[in-house]
């Protein structure tokens, strides 16, 4: 970790090499904490190279003024609003002065930072127009941001450093994603700040995939969570997309994806949603969580690869959270911060035993009391599903499930009070072949394998040909 004034030293460095290069010439709108990332450009050296213009429209009044109405100041349509209005200043004042040898952009942001009394939800919205070469049509970089220290002279501080991160990584870095990524992070403690959202558009990005970038946020450490939708695979920020939504979530690694996953999701959402009002059935969203961490194993996947995996998921209409969490109780509390509504985390007899392995919560003071607690936060319940023993041929089931001696007592006690809900019997047959079944058909050339899988994800399935499940 770097010490104060090595970060410090950083990103006046950072800001006094942009100044000193001459390609780059902008504007700065900041709006909600002060000019923090311009003030760093003016603390160096030379910032008359590269500032052509900051401002802080804060009075409402001036700032629909200038960017026009909105019904939320800190949101990705007032950033945009900005980006446009200041951009076109920039183009129109200066295009013909220096077009000519001039990469323009406009840095903007709208920050929510504590206040008095302030209880929560800070937040901000980065962006910045730009352009790949002196009189290219613009691109965007646009990126949101989780403040999550209640410290508002910290959260300015984290909000200026990032802000000099985001604009070295977008003039040196952005040819190789991963040093990008590290960039934009570079020199801030992580326990400050997520980043939820980040994405690319416009000119020069029509084929870029920003599922590559929002899975190297997960990688590299700077966000917990990605969401992709289906449809046309956009990358949502998971807490403006789940806000208010009963939620059914099933964790996995779909290596292959199979059928016995979308049925017992199904089997889920059918008893999940008996206990909704309509309003809520009809907000309610099936999510497939898939861990970097890899759930079980730890293995090392390529981005590529999960891709594929988002592919076969999105082609069936489901949504897809990539996190980087490996324990249980970490992925209900991250649910809970996105909505309060009822959450159902769906789970097999092998994912339920999982539940009760000391190792999961070694790093909290309660042990598996600590983790079952967080588990089960506000209105979350693990909806249950059989299994078949492959050693004894056992027909497992919530309800006759044997958890370890010393814990059933506690298992006991969550079914009974409705924690843990047993769903019923489904298609038997399913239950007979795993993944890794399925992939060693597939190697053996055993074409009944195609029974196991949608035929949305054949095509994922036999690329797995030679390898194994996780």
């Amino acid at each position: 970790m770097p010490t104060d004034f090595q970060t410090l030293a950083a990103t006046q460095e950072k800001a006094f090499f942009i100044n000193m290069d001459d390609t780059f010439y902008g504007s700065f709108a900041e709006i909600g904490a002060g000019q923090e990332t311009a003030n760093w450009f003016f603390r160096s050296s030379g910032a008359a190279g590269t500032v052509a213009k900051t401002i802080s429209a804060y009075d409402m009044t001036v700032s629909d003024t200038l960017y026009g109405s909105v019904r939320r100041y800190v949101s990705e349509e007032r950033l945009k609003q900005m980006m446009d209005y200041e951009y076109s200043q920039l183009i129109d004042r200066l295009g013909s002065k220096r077009g000519d040898s001039t990469c323009f952009f406009s840095f903007c942001n709208t920050a929510k930072c504590k206040g008095y009394k302030d209880t929560g939800g800070w937040a901000a919205w980065l962006g910045v127009r730009f352009q790949l070469k002196p009189g290219a049509e613009p691109s965007d970089l646009i990126m949101h941001v989780r403040l999550t220290v209640p410290d508002h002279e910290m959260q300015k501080r984290v909000l200026g450093i990032l802000g000099v991160n985001l604009l070295y990584a977008l003039f040196y870095k952005r040819d190789r994603m991963d040093e990008f990524v590290r960039c934009v992070g570079e020199n801030l403690d992580r326990s400050l700040y997520e980043v939820d959202l980040m994405r690319f558009s416009g000119n020069g990005f029509s084929m870029f995939d920003n599922r590559i970038l929002a899975l190297q946020l997960v990688r590299s450490g700077l966000s917990d969570a990605t969401l992709f939708c289906p449809g046309n695979n956009s990358v949502e920020q998971p807490s403006d997309f789940l806000y208010k939504r009963p939620i059914v979530l099933m964790r996995g690694s779909f290596l292959p994806l199979c059928n016995i996953h979308l049925e017992m999701m199904d089997s889920v959402r059918t008893k999940f949603c008996a206990d909704l009002t309509e309003e809520q059935k009809e907000r309610e969203i099936d999510i497939c969580e898939i861990s970097l961490s890899n759930l079980l194993r730890g293995q090392e996947v390529d981005l590529l690869d999960f891709l594929d995996r988002v592919d076969a998921l999105a082609a069936l209409n489901k949504t897809v959270l990539v996190t980087n969490i490996t324990h249980f109780h970490r992925i209900s509390t991250l649910l809970n911060q996105f909505t309060k509504e009822p959450v159902a985390i769906a789970l097999s007899i092998g994912l339920l035993h999982e539940l009760f392995k000391e190792k999961w919560a070694t790093e909290l003071p309660g042990g598996i009391l600590g983790s079952m607690a967080h588990i089960f936060l506000n209105q979350t319940k693990c909806y249950v599903t059989p299994w078949i023993n492959r050693t004894s041929g056992e027909f497992v089931t919530a309800g006759t499930y044997r958890p370890p001696e010393k814990y059933q007592y506690l298992y006991k006690h969550l079914i009974e009070n409705g924690r843990i809900v047993e769903v019923p019997y489904f298609n038997q047959k399913l239950l007979t072949r795993t993944p890794r079944d399925i992939i060693r058909m597939i190697n053996e050339g055993d074409e009944q394998w195609k029974e196991y899988v949608p035929a949305e994800a054949h095509r994922m399935a036999e690329h797995l040909k030679g390898g194994h499940s996780s």
